[in-house]
């Protein structure tokens, strides 16, 4: 970073022999610097006056500034609708990369050595870098996930260095993901509405510091060690993971922060300069684009830097391979409110050395006008595909509802087939499939089990009366809400959750699976399970609560997916051209014939054979043919007599409970019988397009 950067090292430099601390404040008349008794957060032993520079950046050397000390800001200026200042609060520092807690209800920050300083050694294990269309990801939160798992020694459950631990590896590693996204894990603190009502957020989606692990998910020892320990067990679980090839990406929330709305808490931004770090409208009030109560200016060139130096620090110093950002429009919102792809912060990321080697994932929405973006994100983004979600839910459950009140399903297979294939009507020729990350479910909503079990919402344990929570849910409970001893119910549930799976790991795009998912878990209908830190939300790890052979399709289908290229395709191809890493995709009627545009858009036509082929650049050739059948009735295929094509082998079928064991082998124009709402994969035989096998 040069030293001509008027925002370079901000925070805490600490050392030894003392250290520097720089913060930025555009409209404050006078910055102080307080360090404090580490025996009583409210007596500080030391106070220094920071110096402003002309680019707005306070700067003060101190002696107390050692690893270890616990510290805060004062901060005086203006009055006036756009400003909140007021020197009797102590502030947190914005780049604090530790915390500690003070009974009144603030916060200090802790100042930490450089990781490499503290004793901590990444022992030469690097990043595992897995390639997009290798990549499948797994959300998980990182004290759901092993809480219950009494393979993991008690004090470790629920932390940091639980997720590390063999036998969440093992499971992992053996499911087959090759990423871990964690839900919320910068700082974070619970709504004032939450407290009141004796309640807390368990998601962590209100983020009251960007530089710091949140404490309460490392292990009691590191907490009592202080913040330099729960870092190094952050660091830990990261170095861990990496070296069982998995990769972490964090679910980050720079769209708005824990300081709420006007009358909210102040903790750091709003007092260090509330008119520069958030939006306001041109009476003074808060532009809320985040539905929490303020949203951070971005626009601003000070906003910018905090969430670029943020993710920089995480993924350069702890290492962590990528980031979700959480309301992603918001980040590419302009001066003038609307949404932009080439708003400097999106771009900055895509530019910066570090940064553009990372994986980088949009929720492509926001609550504000204009606010939903799918689709419109620049190329090195991937995004949450909620058209995908929407598609894929409606075709195997809002469809097989429709088809059994009404007689007819209402829908037909061409806009299934366009999200199965990428969702090139959303995402450029440019961007490519990749740029889809394909979900059926996510930690917000139903669960894939309860998406089979429950017509509607059921989370009265909130405390809102059931009026939480998306009504929107695409679900479809098979004519029983709710647990059922039906087994006629229960394999019907059990065959959508097969179909799903297999829809979601069979698509060409990046897949994501929600924890617990793999197996059934369900959250007994609650759609919202944002405030519950329960076994309501954490993962089961007891057979009689696992359906073995749901996890046992998972395993088979990821399986299958890091096989068989031609599913996972880099590029889209292009109509009479051979594109590198694209697929030959060619489509079929159940009568083995190609689709045409008439059956494509028949609301009757619920039949489809999907034959893709790979156009090698790094692995073999491969081809495949997936048949999807959505009706409740059997039927009959004519397996497609495509040029070059020898053969089929039966490698998955939806309508079994366990993977196929004896593969059927079958032949070109060959009729077979196809159940009931079921999906059929095959590997294909022959011989490569365009390639000319010699004579013997």
């Amino acid at each position: 970073m040069s030293a001509a950067d008027p925002l370079r090292d901000l925070g805490v430099r600490a050392g030894a022999d003392g250290g520097t601390i720089r913060v930025w404040s555009e409209h404050a008349t006078s910055v102080d610097l307080e360090v404090f008794a580490d025996g009583d957060l409210a007596w500080a032993v030391e106070r220094a006056p920071l110096v402003r520079d002309a680019h707005g950046v306070w700067e003060a050397t101190s002696t107390a500034l050692v690893p270890g000390a616990r510290y805060g800001l004062r901060v005086d200026g203006p009055a006036g609708s756009d400003h909140a200042f007021n020197p009797a609060h102590t502030l947190l520092d914005p780049y604090a990369r530790g915390l500690a807690p003070v009974a009144d209800g603030s916060w200090r920050g802790v100042a930490v050595a450089p990781l490499g300083e503290s004793g901590f050694d990444w022992g030469g294990i690097e990043k595992p870098r897995v390639p997009l269309d290798h990549t499948v990801v797994y959300e998980t939160h990182v004290r759901g996930f092993s809480k219950l798992n009494d393979a993991i020694p008690e004090q470790l459950r629920g932390t940091y260095a639980g997720l590390a631990h063999d036998a969440s590896l093992e499971y992992l590693t053996s499911l087959g993901i090759t990423t871990v996204e964690l839900l919320p894990v910068h700082a974070f603190v619970s709504e004032q509405r939450l407290v009141r009502q004796g309640r807390l957020n368990y998601w962590g989606y209100n983020t009251l510091a960007f530089f710091a692990a949140h404490a309460p998910y490392a292990s009691a020892t590191a907490q009592a060690e202080g913040a330099g320990a729960v870092r190094r067990e952050f660091a830990g679980m990261v170095r861990r993971l990496h070296e069982a090839g998995l990769e972490v990406v964090l679910d980050v929330v720079y769209n708005h922060t824990a300081e709420e709305g006007r009358q909210g808490p102040t903790y750091s931004f709003r007092g260090i300069d509330n008119a520069s770090y958030y939006r306001h409208d041109a009476h003074g009030r808060y532009v809320d684009t985040t539905g929490c109560g303020n949203t951070l200016d971005v626009g601003h060139v000070a906003a910018q830097r905090l969430v670029l130096d943020s993710m920089r620090y995480f993924a350069e110093e702890l290492q962590v391979d990528g980031f979700r950002l959480d309301l992603a429009a918001t980040l590419g919102r302009d001066d003038h409110g609307g949404y932009t792809p080439e708003h400097p912060l999106l771009r900055a990321m895509l530019e910066d050395p570090v940064l553009s080697t990372v994986k980088l994932i949009a929720e492509p929405w926001d609550v504000g006008p204009g606010g939903w973006q799918t689709g419109n994100f620049p190329a090195g983004f991937s995004e949450w595909n909620d058209r995908y979600r929407d598609r894929m839910r409606d075709f195997w459950l809002g469809d097989l509802r429709r088809e059994r009140q009404t007689g007819t399903a209402g829908s037909g297979i061409g806009r299934f087939a366009t999200r199965l294939a990428g969702s090139s009507n959303t995402f450029s020729l440019e961007r490519g499939p990749l740029a889809s990350l394909n979900f059926v479910t996510a930690h917000d909503g139903f669960t894939l089990a309860d998406l089979t079990t429950f017509d509607v919402k059921h989370n009265l344990g909130n405390g809102e009366q059931n009026r939480d929570g998306t009504d929107g849910n695409n679900s479809y409970n098979h004519g029983v809400e709710g647990g059922t001893d039906d087994p006629v119910v229960n394999a019907d549930r059990r065959r959508t959750i097969r179909n799903l799976l297999g829809t979601l790991l069979l698509s060409a795009g990046v897949p994501m699976i929600t924890a617990g998912d793999e197996y059934g878990r369900t959250q007994r209908g609650n759609n919202n399970a944002y405030c519950h830190d329960s076994e309501l939300t954490w993962l089961s790890w007891r057979d009689d609560e696992r359906d073995a052979s749901i996890l046992e399709t998972t395993r088979r289908l990821l399986r299958v997916r890091e096989e068989n290229p031609a599913i996972r395709p880099v590029r889209f191809g292009r109509l009479g051209e051979t594109t590198p890493s694209a697929s030959q995709m060619d489509w079929f009627t159940a009568e083995g014939t190609t689709m045409t545009i008439d059956d494509w858009h028949s609301p009757e036509e619920r039949t489809l054979q999907y034959l893709a082929a790979s156009t090698p650049e790094f692995e073999a050739f491969n081809r495949i043919l997936l048949v999807v059948h959505a009706h409740e009735a059997p039927t009959e295929v004519v397996l497609p007599d495509h040029p070059g094509v020898t053969g089929y082998t039966l490698i998955w079928d939806s309508a079994g409970e366990q993977p196929v064991e004896d593969p059927a082998e079958h032949a070109p124009g060959e009729r077979i019988r196809i159940p009931a709402l079921s999906m059929h994969l095959f590997r294909a035989h022959g011989d490569q397009p365009g390639v000319v096998t010699p004579a013997a």
